[in-house]
């Protein structure tokens, strides 16, 4: 039976975990393996880690980094960041990752979808797109941490990713980045009308009500959170954490399929 996720979501620069307020100022949270033990401890449904330095830099994926990543992982795993080639795809999931996210790569270069869903499997193809309102309405599509933005329609073009075969996608709201005020539903509304894939929403929560009320709207859905995940209290100590047993009980009654 498909089932809603629950998905913590590390960003790592110059080999550390951070995390970011509308994708600036990445302030320093710990190591990623250390993160990726505590997670293993709580059990959590799924993993994402971010390298948000190599598309940027336009440098080969870290395979060292994935790999201790991989091996240390008891979680099904999506990496992210520098992948630009089938091949770079297929030695990751060879790795032990589950899932390979696709960013700029996917933008500059639509058709590598398929290439990659080909080689390694649609259900391992994920494409994480970063949007942000656009000054007179809708929403626009950015890469390279929000620096640039692309000429693209959203709808558009999820429409067009849909066929070409990817398994899953990722919407990074990058106005609501490390805000901790709750997803953008009418993003997700406007995405969900659009296309039938495994959507996973990114960027606000700052609470389980946030999952909740994204599950319970929307039914079988990705909940990813990076600072609820790290962050503790008002002051935001540094500190891992997941949901309480009784709030994942509600996500599965929740979030699964009808």
């Amino acid at each position: 039976m498909l089932r809603s996720r629950v998905i913590p979501c590390l960003l790592v620069h110059n080999n550390g975990l951070v995390k970011t307020v509308k994708f600036k100022d990445p302030k320093y949270v710990g190591d990623p393996i250390n993160a990726v033990k505590i997670f293993n401890e709580k059990e959590v449904d799924e993993l994402m880690v971010m390298d948000i330095d190599a598309s940027v830099k336009r440098s080969e994926p870290d395979y060292q980094m994935i790999a201790h990543l991989a091996a240390e992982c008891r979680m099904p795993l999506c990496y992210g960041g520098g992948v630009k080639t089938a091949s770079q795809a297929q030695q990751i999931i060879q790795l032990g990752v589950e899932k390979v996210a696709l960013s700029s790569a996917a933008i500059e270069n639509p058709h590598l979808v398929a290439e990659i869903a080909e080689l390694v499997g649609r259900q391992s193809v994920v494409v994480v797109l970063d949007i942000k309102k656009a000054l007179f309405g809708g929403y626009d599509i950015y890469i390279h941490n929000a620096e640039k933005k692309v000429k693209k329609d959203l709808i558009d073009f999820v429409c067009q990713l849909e066929k070409l075969g990817v398994g899953e996608l990722v919407i990074n709201s990058i106005d609501n980045d490390g805000i901790m005020k709750g997803y953008d539903l009418k993003l997700v509304e406007k995405v969900r009308e659009a296309v039938e894939m495994p959507i996973t929403v990114l960027g606000g929560a700052g609470s389980a009500d946030d999952i909740l009320t994204l599950v319970e709207k929307y039914k079988v859905i990705g909940a990813a959170a990076g600072s609820l995940f790290v962050f503790k209290g008002v002051y935001k100590a540094v500190l891992i954490n997941y949901l309480s047993e009784q709030n994942r009980e509600k996500v599965e009654k929740y979030g699964n399929a009808i």
